[in-house]
């Protein structure tokens, strides 16, 4: 393999202008193929075979009429709306909503028939339903502002909810997460570097796969649904894979040109070496992304292809389209070179990271101890995880939906912000039938009001609209829907055909991580047991892939530690945009297994390669480790730092969920790159010794012979006694 890296390396060298050109083709072939055939995301969430998608398609199927999109507008006075002037207004401002595009129809909230107006009179709401399921924009926010104007001039307060109310907090002109962390990742390359030519290779690698990735994943919006949050992911990714993979073959080829190596040369020897680490780290990451297949959820499943093909296309540039780029620059690599910033050798015994690993080497339990004492008492916070999914409850409380939110449940009771459906089939069920279960569901204490049942044109299906007692995250509720299912529902239509289901917000959050962690078991044995193997075979060792997964998994449980303590305790949320405790995302725990398995993965197969190669040098197994994380301490430092800067940008999107992933992914990043990497790694490979590289007989003779850092190549990674004096640093502060 390592050959043909070489090869491709060398070829892309001499003849850059081809594979720049044809990199170029295909960047305008998928942006212009989008363009005219990719999709938008699908923003709505199924999870196919449980009881509560069961039940809504069902509600779907005999209901159609009831299955518009909708919006509530939320009045409120403490005077109270039943005043002849708050009247006419409501009247004036029922007639200028229902002119509104889209609008079908317009609920009076004095309506003898059904009013919505609260207990006390002070709190209604109207209800809009439009003829399309298309998101509301500002344009028909700033219409209802405008048939509303009466209202408020009343002096009754005007808030909306849905769609509505966040098309009217849309907000543009502010720098994108993206650009942010693009921003980040030149300033760290310029440091590292001390070079703006060399600085900038990276970033153009990288921001070409990113346009190739994204305009693939438009495509597969467009032939199939793809969730919000999947391109977020997959630019994450993007991102942060794209820039670090492209910044260590840089590394290795700005050493080779310093040992004097023709361009085209270095750049084969720098993809047959460094090229070989990135291809193997990131089969290994879409190993583990791809491992969502397994989750047995289309969405997460999706999720997981997308970001697949984005670190796919991002590999693939790291090994060809940076490798033309280094041949283009020639020697100009480290032209323009940056004031204050000294160039550093690629290995000094003396280097605060050589002397720091000599000391963690010299006494493994102690230091060892320390980090996993630390990495447990960061992942304590996991027990009390609680998955659910945020809603308006959770927006800044200056918004229109959060205040439309408070404005109800204070009016109306906790339970009308997320209010359950119990769905009937009747199977030849006589329908006087249900009159018993709406007596059994008023008499439940856990339920606050019961509406009248529908029944489906045919008659072959019933429902109920259900308010709790308690809010739709409270913990009441959902035992509120174990008990619906397992006993009151059952026990009133007991002796009939009937098939009762329950649905609604809550009922799927239940479902969907009951679902999950049905599997979740099968997922996590795939993901490490596949990412064993691959480090089987690239270090032909057991020893060190069972370790890197048990310190893995290690590490992304503090990391899971954190993200609970910050999004759903709320430590420190104000910090980051959050003003109460958000519920996790059911999906996150295992979508950030993927990603951060993978992920530290790369760090590994760097670190470990070099240590591998130097103890196969000397034979010396404790001095091997300090070599190892000396001469890679800086390269994986400015990766990490790249990484941090470019998820921690993401922190800053309004989306609870996106904030999630943004904490979740760079904490994970700063635990492996410290803990892990400079404290437990280096901890454990001393107390293994010489038997942290032993195989089996048997398997020595069935594996392939890979060297991750390529075959023949002796001299280009042997530590030098003298190193280079212009090779430079490849972290801020690293020495």
């Amino acid at each position: 393999m390592s050959r043909l890296l070489y090869r491709i390396g060398h070829f892309s060298g001499r003849h850059p202008w081809r594979v720049i050109m044809t990199w170029v083709a295909i960047a305008a072939a998928a942006f212009l193929l989008n363009q005219s055939f990719g999709g938008s995301t699908d923003e709505t969430f199924k999870v196919p075979g449980v009881e509560s998608q069961r039940a809504a398609e069902a509600l779907q199927d005999k209901f159609p009429q009831e299955t518009t999109s909708i919006a509530n507008i939320i009045f409120h006075s403490d005077e109270g709306l039943t005043r002849p002037e708050v009247k006419a207004a409501m009247a004036e401002a029922r007639t200028g909503l229902a002119a509104i595009p889209h609008v079908v129809a317009v609920s009076d909230p004095y309506d003898a028939r059904g009013p919505t107006l609260s207990p006390d009179r002070r709190t209604g709401f109207t209800t809009l339903a439009f003829d399309t399921d298309e998101k509301a924009t500002s344009a028909q926010f700033d219409a209802a502002e405008r048939a509303t104007e009466p209202v408020r001039a009343a002096g009754v307060q005007v808030e909306y909810d849905g769609d509505l109310g966040y098309a009217g907090t849309e907000e543009g002109g502010g720098v994108s997460s993206e650009m942010l962390g693009v921003g980040l990742a030149i300033v760290i390359l310029a440091v590292a570097f001390g070079s703006l030519v060399a600085m900038s290779l990276p970033i153009v690698a990288a921001l070409v796969a990113i346009l190739i990735g994204s305009s693939a994943i438009g495509l597969m919006s467009g032939a199939m649904a793809v969730p919000q949050i999947a391109p977020i992911v997959a630019m994450m990714l993007g991102l942060g894979i794209g820039i670090d993979y492209a910044l260590f073959v840089l590394t290795r080829h700005r050493q080779n040109l310093s040992n004097g190596m023709p361009v085209p040369e270095a750049v084969g020897r720098a993809n047959a070496t460094a090229g070989l680490s990135v291809l193997f780290a990131g089969v290994t990451v879409i190993v583990a992304i791809t491992g969502l297949q397994l989750s047995g959820v289309r969405m997460l499943t999706v999720i997981g292809w997308a970001s697949a093909l984005m670190v796919t296309v991002t590999m693939l540039a790291a090994l060809t389209l940076l490798p033309a780029l280094l041949g283009l620059a020639g020697r100009r690599v480290n032209n323009l070179r940056i004031p204050l910033v000294k160039p550093k050798p690629a290995y000094n015994p003396r280097s605060k990271s050589s002397r720091w690993s000599a000391k963690v080497v010299a006494q493994p339990v102690r230091y060892g101890a320390a980090a996993l004492v630390l990495l447990g008492v960061l992942a304590v916070p996991v027990f009390s995880m609680h998955l659910g999914f945020s809603d308006s409850g959770n927006d800044a409380s200056t918004t229109t939906t959060r205040k439309s939110y408070d404005l109800l449940a204070e009016g109306f009771g906790p339970g009308v912000n997320g209010p359950l459906q119990v769905v009937i089939e009747m199977n030849g069920t006589d329908p006087s039938t249900v009159d018993g279960v709406g007596r059994a569901l008023r008499d439940d204490p856990g339920i606050a009001s019961v509406g009248a049942v529908a029944l489906s044109p045919k008659g072959d299906l019933a429902s109920f609209d259900v308010t709790p007692t308690t809010a739709p995250q409270d913990a009441k509720t959902g035992e509120l829907v174990d008990h619906l299912r397992q006993d009151l529902l059952p026990d009133a239509l007991r002796g009939t055909d009937a098939k009762p289901m329950v649905t609604g917000a809550t009922a799927m959050s239940t479902d969907l991580s009951g679902q999950l962690q049905q599997r979740m078991l099968w997922f996590l044995g795939a993901v490490i047991g596949l990412s064993f193997v691959i480090l089987l075979i690239v270090f032909r060792s057991v020893l060190v892939p069972l370790k890197a997964a048990i310190l893995n998994v290690l590490s992304i449980g503090a990391a899971y530690g954190v993200v609970v303590a910050v999004i759903q305790w709320g430590w420190g949320a104000n910090l980051i945009g959050l003003e109460d405790g958000v519920p996790i995302f059911p999906l996150a725990p295992m979508l950030m297994f993927a990603v951060l398995f993978g992920l530290s993965m790369d760090y590994e197969v760097f670190l470990l390669s070099r240590v591998r190669e130097q103890f196969q040098r000397h034979g010396d197994a404790k001095a091997a480790v300090v070599e190892g994380v000396g001469s890679t301490a800086r390269v994986i430092t400015s990766a990490a730092l790249i990484m941090i800067g470019v998820f921690g940008a993401f922190i800053l999107m309004d989306e609870a969920t996106t904030k999630l992933f943004g904490i979740g992914l760079s904490v994970a990043v700063i635990l492996d790159v410290t803990l892990v990497r400079m404290v437990l790694v280096p901890a454990a490979m001393s107390l293994l010794g010489k038997h942290a590289w032993w195989l089996p007989g048997w398997l020595d003779r069935i594996l392939p012979d890979i060297h991750p850092e390529g075959d023949a190549a002796d001299d280009l990674l042997a530590v030098p006694a003298t190193p280079p004096a212009d090779l430079a640093a490849t972290a801020p502060g690293a020495r």
